[in-house]
């Protein structure tokens, strides 16, 4: 196989785990935020994780309102997916032990990418329509109120625009850029 052809195969198959996961990264910020569960767009979420999560779930408790099952889940397919790119770039490719602190990494780095995606998107959407209400808003708005408000509180408004989300979208990239984390894994 080609370096071009191997490439493109990487890159489908690292967009189609990473869309998985983050989808599951989603249920468990859904859950953890407590979330509107009627909510359209929280049913597309717990539709398209439920098959994989139903035979997790009889065996793996959730903690509290943190949903263990799918956070394994999500942690198994970053260590298949760092072994299936270990395959297509031998520098990648490491033991088994180091690619599961690597797969926790890349579980962080993720999250942080997700929450940057998400508050950036909620951003947008009260500049273009402000005030309003849409299943995508709301859920929005439930993830990632609990981590806009305590920076919120303590942050004057300036000249009447609410500088928090810039605020936690720095701090989050800074964490993210803390993660010893192989360009080729991002």
């Amino acid at each position: 196989m080609g370096y071009g052809t191997s490439s493109a195969l990487m890159f489908l198959i690292d967009t189609l785990f990473a869309l998985y996961i983050i989808v599951l990264l989603v249920r468990v910020l859904l859950q953890f935020t407590h979330a509107n569960f009627r909510n359209p767009l929280s049913q597309f979420v717990y539709q398209v994780t439920n098959p994989p999560l139903r035979p997790l779930s009889a065996v793996i408790p959730r903690w509290r309102h943190l949903d263990i099952p799918a956070v394994l889940l999500a942690l198994l397919l970053c260590f298949i997916n760092i072994q299936i790119d270990g395959l297509f770039y031998p520098q990648l490719n490491t033991a088994p032990v180091l690619a599961v602190a690597l797969s926790a990494i890349k579980l962080l780095v993720m999250l942080c990418d997700l929450y940057t995606f998400s508050i950036i998107i909620q951003a947008i959407l009260s500049w273009v329509a402000p005030g309003a209400h849409s299943p995508a808003t709301a859920v929005l708005w439930s993830i990632n109120e609990p981590i806009l408000r305590p920076v919120r509180e303590r942050m004057p408004m300036i000249g009447g625009l609410d500088i928090s989300p810039l605020v936690v979208i720095i701090g989050l990239q800074v964490v993210s850029r803390l993660m010893p984390l192989h360009p080729l894994l991002r």
